[in-house]
């Protein structure tokens, strides 16, 4: 190992000026200031003899690739992250929990998706004002009642990302029979773009595959909704 290499690996909070410190900066200028890595920093507390807590958060976040990975772990993943022990697997799990509760609201008793405006009217308070593309999935049981929905990519203002396994891991751990994709347009425009329509038929090819159908796709906006169904586009 180089100098270099392990001055890197000593390198602690203590090093940083005071003001650029997780905690410090949060007493400042509040969480919006901070990082991903530094938040997650400020919720482990501390790190290890042999790495330090933003190393630590670091490596969080390289191992689960993401924060909604990292959010859907389990406590057993989280511990086979050399420096995450049981009470800070505990604590993040407690984190998370907190903060679906915070911005998921709740979903009242038996509803079912019979139609897409259903499905929109569950949604539209939540993407119709968004900034950033967000991409939902509804996830069904064999009735066609809403069993919850989640968040699985946020993206830009123009674009979002989506690989398969987010969408369908959500499904698989809550037993959904079905399930309805969503994502907003903060432009406006509810016209599928070339992207949406590939993404959709990749999804509901490995949907067959897997044996949970997808049986819609709504593009919401301040403007209205499209649903891929109603337009034969699925």
């Amino acid at each position: 190992m180089t100098s270099d290499v392990a001055a890197a690996k000593k390198f602690t909070i203590r090093h940083l000026p005071h003001s650029e410190r997780p905690r410090e900066k949060m007493i400042q200028n509040g969480p919006k200031s901070l990082s991903t890595v530094e938040l997650l920093a400020i919720l482990l507390g501390s790190g290890t003899r042999q790495t330090p807590v933003l190393q630590l958060a670091q490596e969080l976040m390289a191992h689960f690739g993401s924060l909604e990975n990292l959010a859907e772990s389990s406590v057993a993943e989280l511990r086979q992250i050399k420096g995450i022990g049981l009470a800070k697997a505990i604590q993040l799990k407690a984190a998370f929990g907190l903060s679906s509760k915070l911005v998921r609201p709740a979903i009242p008793e038996k509803i079912r998706i019979d139609h897409p405006e259903h499905a929109y009217h569950l949604l539209k308070d939540e993407l119709i004002h968004e900034k950033r593309e967000l991409f939902i999935i509804i996830m069904l049981d064999i009735r066609g009642y809403v069993i919850c929905y989640d968040t699985v990519s946020i993206g830009t203002l123009t674009s979002t990302l989506v690989h398969p396994r987010e969408v369908f891991y959500p499904a698989i751990r809550n037993k959904a029979a079905s399930i309805i994709l969503a994502h907003n347009h903060p432009s406006g425009d509810l016209s599928p773009s070339t992207q949406d329509l590939q993404l959709t038929k990749a999804l509901k090819d490995a949907g067959q595959l897997i044996g949970i159908p997808v049986t819609d796709h709504l593009i919401i906006a301040h403007t209205g909704f499209l649903s891929f169904k109603q337009q034969k586009l699925i």
